[in-house]
């Protein structure tokens, strides 16, 4: 059964648009970031939204995924060329003659406020997909559950991509800007910022910001004056013997930045001691590309931490939050997963864990992927992914590193196991008959683990007849290196087989987990949309790409409709045919329907082995 969610924020939506507003499709509002791109529950702050298409009197809704979230649209208005005419003029008589030191100082609140403003249509002209804001005031509820949500914008000409927006239980910091400064009194002289500006956090807390571009001396030197992007530091105190956990996330908010060069936010953390010496420095963790700083305090005293981009760009959609504190952190658990219908006992290894096991229960759930968390009082740490799977299962047993010891398995069979030490092989042997089709399959990087699988099988002599290094999975197709394994073949003879399995840099460690899979074919299915929204509007069709993603050798073809759609909602072209795996559908919209925001399941049936699968 391959299930397919389906609602706002996570599957298929349609927003249903008046044929009179058609051509308005084509600004549909798009959001580039949300800062804070978080908030802790119980309460009410203020949140800028920066993207394209959007107006403040046009925001309809705002939509969290969730219960607990809400907020509201803030009227700001920008300052009109009428407004920045009076403010210069202002600046002319606060500065003529010999000014008093109350008329400097409103002169150069003046000039900071119509440096801000220049900045800003600078902003608009750099970077067009983010160029417009919205402010909004977001209440959480103290009963709000923590965690990620989703947040979209709802304006009449449709609903806006989602980004990622956090519920958390630890205080909230926001970096302490720093404020402009003016070299003189009259209106040419230039205005610069001051050094970097260290922002004081209580730990255990969340720090918010923003990487952006220092401010241009336009009034001196015009709009083409940027300096790189600033780094934002944090200070707090520490006592000896703390185990801290520093973790940002950065891509995690914001994937991609299509009009970024290269497109994605590359966040560094280093920490410093009071002295300014470097004690740490991560610029990613494992394969992960947002940094996490695992640091035990030598000393007791204050320590700063800062965070900048790798090539010190600044842009307003470089936004981030850093946990940091004393909070749980998982690194690796064992094994990677567990048989559906059962409890499965799970060894965990990280840093200010309440304890080193734990039982995971998934009776009653389906197979899958589960997240995994550890919680200490009402601390949750981060999730790590814990796999459930209907085919029996099994441990590894050492000594398995040689052919001779190789450890006998009867398929089909999932063995946890791990490369426990570098330069480890685990070795397997099955019995087989000719022409039967067999997969081995490693699942290592895809649950967290740090293996970089290598895979052979060979027959009962040594002699090589299948090999695997990297096997790309369509399913995990954000991340930047494919590092498990996979094999499928058909068995040449009767007999004894054997499965190799290392790392292929020759690394090894208790975190480097796998679970194997040795099987027949599973021919199996899944499905994905592009777009995730729709804007259609009455009598016209809308066009829908959809994805068949193939598992083992399935290529029959796959059946579409859409499950509960209501009366005057058509598919048309709903079948992804033999061997494709995609095909373009359309929607078919009578006037009839409510001009609201619809959510749609999509459903895709298919016959596997005399078996329909859905």
């Amino acid at each position: 059964m391959s299930p397919f969610r389906c609602a706002i924020g996570c599957g298929l939506a349609i927003w249903l648009l008046s044929s009179s507003i058609a051509p308005a499709q084509e600004n549909v509002p798009r959001i580039g970031y949300v800062y804070p791109a978080g908030g802790q529950r119980g309460t009410t702050f203020r949140v800028t939204l920066g993207g394209q298409y959007q107006s403040l009197n046009e925001i309809l809704r705002v939509h969290f995924s969730g219960s607990g979230v809400e907020a509201r649209v803030l009227e700001s208005k920008p300052l009109t060329e009428a407004d920045v005419r009076a403010l210069r003029d202002r600046v002319t008589q606060l500065t003529r003659g010999k000014p008093d030191a109350q008329s400097l100082r409103e002169a150069a609140a003046i000039q900071r406020t119509l440096v801000r403003h220049m900045s800003a249509q600078l902003r608009r002209q750099t970077h067009p997909a983010i160029s417009e804001t919205v402010s909004l005031e977001v209440t959480i509820r103290p009963d709000a559950e923590p965690g990620r949500r989703e947040l979209r914008i709802e304006t009449p000409r449709g609903i806006s991509n989602p980004l990622r927006f956090y519920v958390g239980v630890l205080p909230e910091f926001r970096e302490q800007e720093p404020e402009l400064v003016v070299q003189g009194p009259d209106y040419a002289s230039p205005v610069r910022y001051p050094a970097t500006v260290t922002t004081d956090v209580t730990l255990p807390a969340v720090a918010n910001g923003q990487i952006i571009p220092r401010e241009p001396d336009m009034l001196r030197f015009g709009p083409d004056q940027f300096t790189p992007g600033d780094a934002d530091r944090y200070r707090f105190s520490a006592r000896k013997g703390q185990r801290l956990v520093i973790a940002a996330a950065a891509r995690e908010l914001i994937p991609y930045l299509a009009d970024a060069v290269p497109g994605w936010f590359q966040a560094t953390l280093a920490l410093y001691d009071a002295q300014g010496r470097e004690l740490a420095y991560a610029d990613d963790y494992r394969f992960h590309p947002d940094p996490v700083l695992l640091f035990e305090v030598p000393e007791d005293g204050q320590y700063v931490v800062e965070i900048k981009d790798a090539i010190s760009r600044g842009r307003p959609d470089f936004v981030y939050r850093i946990t940091m504190g004393e909070v749980p952190w998982i690194t690796s658990i064992f094994p990677l997963g567990g048989p559906a219908g059962a409890q499965t006992a799970v060894e965990l290894a990280g840093w200010n864990l309440p304890r080193t096991k734990l039982t995971v229960d998934t009776r009653g759930k389906a197979a899958g992927v589960l997240p995994l968390a550890a919680r200490r009082q009402d601390l949750a740490s981060n999730t790590v992914p814990f796999a459930v799977d209907t085919l029996p299962e099994r441990l590894e047993q050492e000594p398995n590193d040689a052919p001779p010891r190789a450890e006998a398995v009867t398929l089909p069979v999932i063995v946890n196991g791990r490369i426990d030490r570098p330069g480890d092989w685990d070795v397997f042997r099955f019995e087989g008959r000719a022409g039967h089709e067999v997969v081995a399959e490693v699942v290592a990087r895809r649950l967290d683990s740090p293996l970089d699988s290598v895979l052979e099988v060979t027959d009962a002599a040594g002699k090589r007849l299948a090999f695997s290094d990297d096997h790309p999975d369509p399913a995990d197709a954000l991340r930047t290196h494919n590092a498990d394994s996979l094999v499928r073949l058909t068995l040449p003879a009767d007999g004894a087989y054997l499965v190799r399995l290392g790392d292929a840099q020759r690394q090894g460690g208790p975190e480097y987990a796998y679970r194997l899979r040795i099987s027949p074919p599973r021919p199996d299915f899944e499905l994905r949309v592009a777009p995730s929204r729709i804007h259609g509007v009455s009598w016209r069709l809308a066009p829908v790409t959809i994805y068949a993603l193939r598992k083992d050798g399935f290529s029959g073809e796959i059946a579409l409709g859409l499950r509960d759609a209501p009366e005057g909602l058509l598919m048309q072209g709903g079948l992804v045919p033999e061997g494709q795996d995609r095909v373009r559908v359309t929607l078919a919209i009578a006037p009839w329907l409510s001009f609201e925001p619809l959510p749609l399941c999509l459903e895709g049936r298919a016959t596997i082995h005399g078996r329909e699968v859905v």
